[in-house]
């Protein structure tokens, strides 16, 4: 397994320690983000690029555009910007979430948004990493569905999906695209009691013994389906945000989801 480090996992941690903290835990891909922390925001692109290669790290992806699927108002110029940005501080790929507030949005819609970002991306050399998310607000749950309107806009060349362990399992979604995946969002939910259907991000921790999520069954599928992209971690709870040592929890969890799976 290839496994990689998403900046949420250590949101406080300077750019240059979180590079560190990957190296240290013998990893080679990372995902910055425009949010918690605001990297894209706070740092030129150059100098985010010269971290990276000083620390022998790629960047999988500047996570996240959103509304990705709504495109009107100042996405467009905001979608062109994030992706000069990711061109220039040598990102792979932009990952892209759908509208989450209870609206919906029409497929018509959701296609027209992936013909119009396709040639930023085209242009610009990078992937379109679509991130279906299992909230029941969320106007696109399902992969399949990313699929259809990924096929519809002639997009095949151009983007893949992030299958993300949390809201597969939040959306109840059984099918498998190891083909269509560039990228894999691991995270564990241990709470006993709150329901499925009310899961947020609050609750996703570093994945353990207590995991409900079904995590080790998904790495399984999608290992024996053949993919074999990176696992990055992407814990949102705060409880993982405010550990003082959060290498020793990583080396925990990495051990545990090691041992697991084989």
């Amino acid at each position: 397994m290839r496994f990689a480090l998403n900046h949420i996992v250590a949101p406080r941690l300077t750019l240059a320690s979180f590079f560190d903290l990957a190296g240290q835990l013998g990893m080679s891909e990372v995902e910055i983000r425009n949010d918690i922390p605001d990297i894209v925001g706070t740092m030129e692109p150059e100098a985010v690029k010269a971290a990276a290669e000083d620390s022998g790290l790629t960047i999988i992806s500047i996570n996240a555009l959103y509304p990705f699927n709504v495109w009107s108002g100042d996405l467009p110029e905001r979608a062109r910007s994030m992706a000069d940005y990711a061109a220039r501080c040598g990102a792979r790929a932009l990952v892209m979430c759908p509208l989450n507030d209870g609206r919906a949005v029409a497929d018509n819609d959701l296609v027209e948004a992936l013909r119009q970002m396709k040639p930023i991306l085209e242009d610009r050399g990078l992937t379109g990493l679509v991130e279906p998310l299992g909230f029941p607000v969320s106007s696109l749950r399902l992969k399949a569905k990313a699929i259809e309107a990924i096929k519809a806009a002639d997009g095949e060349t151009t983007y893949k999906l992030v299958h993300d362990t949390f809201h597969h399992h939040l959306a109840g979604e059984t099918a498998f695209f190891p083909e269509w995946t560039g990228l894999v969002h691991i995270s564990g939910v241990a709470d006993p009691d709150v329901r499925v259907e009310d899961m947020l991000d609050a609750h996703r921790i570093l994945i353990d013994g207590k995991d409900r999520l079904e995590n080790i069954a998904q790495i399984r599928k999608l290992l024996s389906a053949g993919f074999d992209g990176p696992y990055s971690f992407e814990p949102f709870a705060e409880s993982v945000h405010a550990l003082s040592a959060p290498k020793a929890a990583l080396e925990e969890s990495l051990a545990w989801v090691r041992q697991a799976i084989s």
